[in-house]
């Protein structure tokens, strides 16, 4: 996981990088983030055109591709390490998802720290956009 950024009561915002990563997360929260991970993966690896060269060299690229293709997928955590919320946030126009343990609502405890997601992102985190479950 890669640090993102530090927000209101002790609670530190990560990026999930690997399915490992997500496997972990899925287990921890009690949700299926880990399939999330895997399907978006899927499809950016099925868009990535390699480069005309060496075939050793064809996957060169791929890092990259999948970082600017997939949705972003981030973790929050107490000072303990504990999990609180989970959120997917697209490129572009995609709708963001955030969940907390076990699909619950994140927002009712962790709203503030969300929306402090959103301001170092630069979008808006709101419950009434990004939680599927109060729609």
């Amino acid at each position: 996981m890669d640090y993102v950024c530090d927000v209101h009561g002790g609670k530190t915002w990560f990026r999930i990088e690997t399915e490992a990563e997500a496997i972990r997360e899925s287990a921890l929260m009690g949700h299926a983030v880990e399939k999330h991970f895997r399907q978006a993966q899927g499809r950016a690896e099925a868009s990535y055109v390699p480069p005309a060269g060496p075939f050793i060299e064809q996957q060169i690229g791929l890092k990259a591709h999948l970082a600017k293709a997939m949705p972003r997928f981030f973790t929050l955590r107490d000072a303990e390490g504990n999990g609180l919320a989970t959120a997917m946030v697209p490129e572009g126009a995609g709708c963001p998802i955030v969940v907390g343990v076990g699909n619950g609502d994140p927002y009712i405890e962790h709203g503030e720290a969300i929306r402090g997601l959103g301001a170092h992102l630069g979008i808006p985190l709101e419950r009434s956009r990004c939680y599927p479950y109060g729609r």
